[in-house]
């Protein structure tokens, strides 16, 4: 089955325009990068298409059964009424930007009459990465779009898309996920996961399970476990903040060293929003400081381990009686 958690309303919103007839051509999917918006639209375009062509899905939703003839083409990437747009791989790695050339390719799926029912659907992961003569050849099609043609465009900074884009499509906004939507996939995802690791990877994800999935199996909460005892006793002769050095330096430290980087500053605003008065200044100071830190680090190639020491010290400044 196809399951989408936590964007309930999004699809019953779009599934009843689609059914009406008077569905509008481009939509912006826009929200934080990691939130599940692109496969919402892939699991989106796979529902309309197979409730277009039949026969219809069971359920209701974004739900399609894995025997879906529809489902078997899309996964097979063989539907003819059906494409998506990426960076592409290469031998150098992941292209930065999404081509014209891609977006002139879609002119076989545009100009050509549709094939298994009336409707064609493109979806688009992610607009933000359309190179400027891409995104001008793809407003070319959105301005004057063919009959039933549907085009999703996934969005993690839909400001930053061309004006003229946005006026011609809707937006449509995700939000993060609630925390039992988020334990919800992390377990799906992560089977093996230790309850310990599922609550702290949730923490960090922030509602983007995308995000939060970047860091499995790093041991994330271990990392918690060593920042609370810090934040604590103020870690008394540096012993948590150099294991902390340690366990975080060299090469095969680096996703983990990254997941540090952006746990330490909601740590510090997680405590931040228990405290008031002059304790809530200073954790206020440290969460600017560490923020700060935390968003150059990789950037200015600092040295992981006088970084985790230096992030650790900041939180050490939470514990009671420190300054």
């Amino acid at each position: 089955m196809t399951t989408i958690l936590g964007h309930d309303s999004q699809a019953d919103m779009l599934i009843a325009a689609a059914r009406s007839g008077r569905m509008h051509h481009g939509w912006i999917l826009a929200g934080p990068r990691g939130i599940g918006k692109a496969s919402f639209a892939r699991a989106l375009a796979l529902r309309l298409l197979a409730e277009a062509a039949g026969p219809a899905p069971d359920g209701e939703g974004l739900t399609v059964a894995a025997e879906h003839p529809i489902r078997k083409l899309v996964e097979a990437d063989a539907h003819p009424d059906y494409a998506e747009l990426y960076c592409l791989e290469k031998e150098t790695g992941t292209a930065r930007n999404i081509s014209v050339d891609q977006v002139r390719g879609l002119q076989r799926l545009v100009q050509s009459a549709p094939s298994l029912s009336p409707r064609r659907i493109v979806v688009i992961d992610s607009a933000d990465d359309l190179e400027r003569g891409a995104a001008n050849a793809l407003l070319k099609t959105l301005e004057e779009p063919p009959a039933d043609m549907l085009f999703f465009l996934v969005s993690h900074a839909p400001g930053r898309l061309l004006p003229t884009i946005r006026s011609r499509c809707r937006t449509l906004r995700f939000d993060p996920l609630d925390d039992e939507a988020m334990r919800t996939i992390l377990r799906r995802e992560q089977p093996d996961l230790a309850p310990a690791e599922i609550e702290a990877l949730a923490t960090l994800g922030e509602g983007a399970p995308g995000r939060a999935l970047r860091y499995a199996g790093l041991d994330v909460a271990d990392l918690d476990r060593l920042l609370r005892t810090i934040a604590a006793d103020g870690d008394p002769g540096n012993r948590n903040r150099l294991l902390l050095a340690k366990l975080l330096s060299g090469k095969a430290s680096r996703a983990r060293y990254e997941a540090f980087l952006e746990r330490v500053p909601a740590f510090i605003a997680d405590a931040a929003r228990q405290r008031s008065g002059p304790a809530l200044g200073t954790a206020l100071d440290r969460w600017e400081a560490a923020r700060q830190l935390a968003s150059g680090a990789i950037i200015l190639s600092l040295d992981p381990a006088s970084v985790a020491f230096e992030l650790a010290g900041h939180v050490a400044a939470l514990a009671p009686g420190q300054r």
